[in-house]
């Protein structure tokens, strides 16, 4: 890796993956360790994900407020040269003002590119009145294209995560958003084939998809050929490793036994896959 990179640079790199043929991938890593194997696996970028590191500080996801997760992302910023995009939740208050700060205080700590999302937080209305949704996502656009670096502003659309499965809500949504100058759009929560090709293709610019999902096949190579531009695993890699931690703790409390170390790394493997990265 080159240590040097400015975050001019890596804004520019992080850009152009946006810009070239085929589907890349966004791992989502959820602390210092899991970046620098990211790294060393050779991915070209890397994400937050608000669950995988609040799982880590045991907590629920959307608990830990922003200045934890600014800190957060400083963290995983400076933790290799790959540049970082930030899972900034819905900018952490309604107001578009708040969603235009919390962007700016990501670029600040480091990242080249962050997401918006358009869900309130509450129950009762789960997801923003689109007016209020596409008036914070151009505050926050705003935001991020006045910074002195390149910075991808990634605009969420919430509804299938909020048991709003709409696709033609979302499409609307996503248009809308597109319009208020998001450079990326994202439905999480939307798998099946026919509904990304629909989306991709009733907008104008890159998509990204969450993959890492229980009975989702869909590989690169497919989604790449359905216009895709970016694939991101949310907290599935974090869940990987916890449910390996968990499936080792019931077996030595309910068994006794230990055979799950049949199957791990040593300790030596995994420090030379960080000295390496």
């Amino acid at each position: 890796m080159n240590a040097m990179l400015t975050q001019f640079e890596k804004g520019k790199s992080f850009r152009a993956l946006h810009q070239r043929a085929g589907a890349f991938i966004l791992p989502n890593p959820w602390d210092i360790g899991s970046a620098r194997l990211v790294a060393h696996f050779g991915f070209e970028a890397l994400a937050t994900t608000s669950g995988g590191y609040a799982c880590s500080m045991g907590q629920r996801d959307y608990t830990l407020g922003r200045e934890a997760m600014i800190a957060h992302v400083a963290t995983l910023a400076s933790a290799t040269d790959l540049p970082l995009s930030a899972d900034l939740e819905n900018g952490f208050a309604d107001a578009p003002e708040i969603a235009a700060e919390t962007i700016s205080l990501a670029g600040a700590a480091g990242a080249v590119g962050g997401s918006i999302e358009d869900a309130s937080g509450r129950a009762e209305q789960p997801i923003y009145e689109l007016a209020l949704a596409a008036e914070r996502v151009r505050a926050a656009a705003e935001s991020a294209h006045a910074l002195d670096f390149p910075f991808m502003l990634t605009a969420r659309a919430e509804n299938y995560l909020h048991g709003r499965p709409d696709l033609g809500d979302t499409i609307k949504r996503l248009q809308a958003y597109q319009d208020a100058g998001a450079d990326v759009l994202y439905a999480p929560g939307i798998t099946s084939r026919d509904d990304i090709a629909v989306l991709v293709r009733s907008v104008d610019r890159p998509v990204n998809v969450l993959m890492g999902l229980k009975g989702v096949s869909l590989s690169l190579a497919d989604l790449s050929a359905l216009g895709v531009k970016r694939v991101s695993v949310g907290s599935a890699l974090s869940r990987t490793a916890y449910s390996a931690f968990l499936r080792a703790s019931r077996e030595m409390r309910e068994h006794g036994t230990f055979t799950f170390a049949e199957e791990t790394a040593t300790s030596r493997e995994i420090v030379d896959l960080f000295e390496s990265s």
